[in-house]
């Protein structure tokens, strides 16, 4: 029986995202020195000497077809920079959260991300035909919400006393999400947002 949605190379200008293999493990472990993510208490970020364990998870949750894990690779250097998934994957009804995303602090905030972003979406809108694509994050996690909220996905709600974090601390998950008919709107902006010059 075959796994939705199927293995694909998904490529961009920027960035291009591979799935995730033990190959990227030393790439991942440089990325997660760069700023330390593993220290934010609000995330679930491993750290380089966790990196192996955490492939490993990532691709058990692809075997039972709960997650799909991506590398992030870096265009312009050909090497990754961080993870990301469509998770929560609900082949029934056709919807995928994207999810589990770091990046190395050296591509946070670059146009990167971005089309991280709609590379994922179009591929979940235009070719798997999802009826939704989530968003989740720490309700306290203002930055990621900030981002979230940059790509025209709407607020649905928060799901308090959600989950248990590695410090015992309870976290309410707030949750996002784009629907189909509103992703043209969607993708035009992530396209302008792209196409506007950088410093």
């Amino acid at each position: 029986m075959s796994i939705w949605p199927e293995d694909v190379t998904l490529n961009g200008t920027h960035a291009r995202l591979e799935l995730l293999s033990m190959d990227h493990l030393s790439d991942l472990q440089e990325a997660a020195r760069d700023g330390d993510l593993h220290l934010l208490w609000y995330t679930m970020i491993p750290d380089a000497d966790g990196m192996a364990a955490e492939i490993e998870r990532r691709l058990a949750l692809r075997a039972s077809g709960s997650m799909q894990p991506f590398a992030i690779i870096d265009q312009s250097s050909g090497h990754a920079v961080g993870m990301t998934t469509y998770m929560n994957i609900d082949a029934a009804n056709k919807r995928v959260e994207i999810g589990s995303t770091w990046y190395r602090k050296a591509v946070q905030r670059s146009p990167l991300n971005t089309e991280v972003k709609l590379l994922m979406l179009t591929h979940a809108f235009e070719v798997l035909d999802c009826i939704a694509v989530e968003f989740r994050t720490h309700f306290v996690n203002t930055q990621s919400r900030r981002a979230i909220e940059r790509l025209g996905a709407k607020f649905d709600g928060v799901l308090r006393n959600h989950m248990v974090m590695a410090n015992g601390s309870l976290r309410d998950t707030a949750v996002y999400s784009i629907i189909q008919n509103e992703w043209p709107t969607v993708k035009a902006h992530l396209e302008f947002q792209l196409s506007k010059p950088r410093d």
